[in-house]
């Protein structure tokens, strides 16, 4: 079951993704979200990647417009990541069409099984903080 529901939920995801980006390089375009400045060696860290080919992952997003590199004020040979308007404007095109796509089928739900689900997703999102960034879950999280 675990499988099944993996594989169809790609499928519905992917159908929102007519992205022209890599799944490494939209994980680049994440990181930089939520970590404006990050340096290339940081970057290449939360990747589990070398430097190197972080660079020409970023050479590739920088080509499309989606990153742009600064130098930092207090060392100049820092190179600084940041996400251009371009890329905040993709993530956000990215996430409506797939909210879309998700609603389409949350609607083809019965209402108690959408609260379930919902349930399930919050006690999933709880432990996969707690393993990912070792955040304490909150009580109402250990309670769904």
């Amino acid at each position: 079951m675990t499988t099944t529901a993996v594989e169809l939920l790609e499928v519905v995801w992917g159908r929102a993704s007519t992205a022209p980006t890599s799944a490494s390089q939209l994980r680049v375009l994440h990181i930089l979200e939520h970590h404006e400045g990050i340096n290339l060696r940081t970057l290449a860290e939360s990747l589990a990647s070398t430097p190197p080919s972080t660079s020409r992952l970023c050479d590739r997003l920088v080509a499309a417009g989606f990153v742009e590199r600064t130098v930092s004020q207090g060392d100049r040979r820092e190179v600084r990541l940041h996400l251009s308007a371009r890329g905040r404007a993709f993530l956000a095109d990215l996430r409506a069409r797939r909210e879309r796509e998700l609603r389409q089928v949350l609607s083809d739900m019965p209402a108690e099984k959408r609260i379930a689900l919902l349930e399930g997703l919050e006690a999933f999102c709880s432990a996969a903080a707690t393993q990912i960034h070792g955040v304490t879950p909150d009580a109402d999280s250990r309670t769904a």
